[in-house]
């Protein structure tokens, strides 16, 4: 069982002058549960190297289980700061593709045409492709084999509207994930916010916020399963 794990490379928060980049426990979480269930993980990004992490998910009360194992696991800390380069793989050497959030993918894996192609390649093969949170965001530019938009008339989740209204970057972000799917046709849903969602839609898997990421995770080692 063979995982790919595509992070994000960007860390400027629009213009405000902050930081951004991954959330910490949206990588960790599924990280664990990949490796628990004897998956090989493989991680990249588009610069590969170490990615930015959004410092708002170091803080001390955005911790868990997971992100406190990442912090005494010296060999997954490596594995991070080593990132391959995403333009170097090949769907085909994987079983599974997982995209954690963050806000940074918004800018620069929504727009990559190496993850563009690479989505689009596991959605062709038939293989599990999981997002959780900012991630799903990714999927905007995505096309199904008929030239569609990947998500229209698929069932999806993603960050809502009143969570970013919440962290307070409705007019920061380049897109708001819910309004992007609601465009492009999607059968977007969700729950009350903060709480743990996942909607599964034939091989595609999504997330709606930071606690539902090993829920994504589970979902997708469920798939390889079967």
């Amino acid at each position: 069982m063979k995982i790919l794990m595509v992070l994000t490379s960007h860390d400027k928060l629009g213009n405000t002058g902050r930081k951004t980049g991954f959330w910490l426990e949206e990588f960790a979480a599924p990280y664990y549960a990949f490796k628990d269930a004897g998956a090989e993980v493989t991680l990249v990004s588009p610069a590969g190297g170490q990615p930015p992490l959004d410092p708002k998910s170091d803080t001390p009360e955005a911790q868990t289980a997971e992100t406190d194992r990442f912090r005494q696991d010296p060999q997954a800390q490596q594995e991070l700061a080593s990132t391959g380069l995403l333009a170097d793989v090949n769907a085909a050497d994987f079983d599974a593709v997982f995209y954690p959030g963050g806000h940074g993918p918004l800018w620069d894996l929504a727009e990559s045409a190496d993850s563009i192609a690479l989505i689009e390649a596991f959605a062709n093969a038939d293989k599990p492709h999981g997002f959780v949170c900012h991630a799903p965001g990714v999927l905007r530019h995505v096309k199904a084999a008929d030239g569609s938009a990947l998500v229209k008339g698929r069932k999806v989740t993603g960050f809502t509207n009143s969570e970013e209204a919440a962290v307070g970057l409705t007019d920061v972000v380049p897109f708001l994930v819910e309004d992007e799917f609601i465009r492009l046709g999607a059968d977007y849903s969700k729950i009350g916010d903060w709480q743990d969602y996942v909607v599964v839609d034939g091989q595609l898997v999504t997330g709606q916020n930071p606690a539902s990421s090993a829920s994504v995770a589970k979902a997708l080692i469920k798939k390889l399963a079967h």
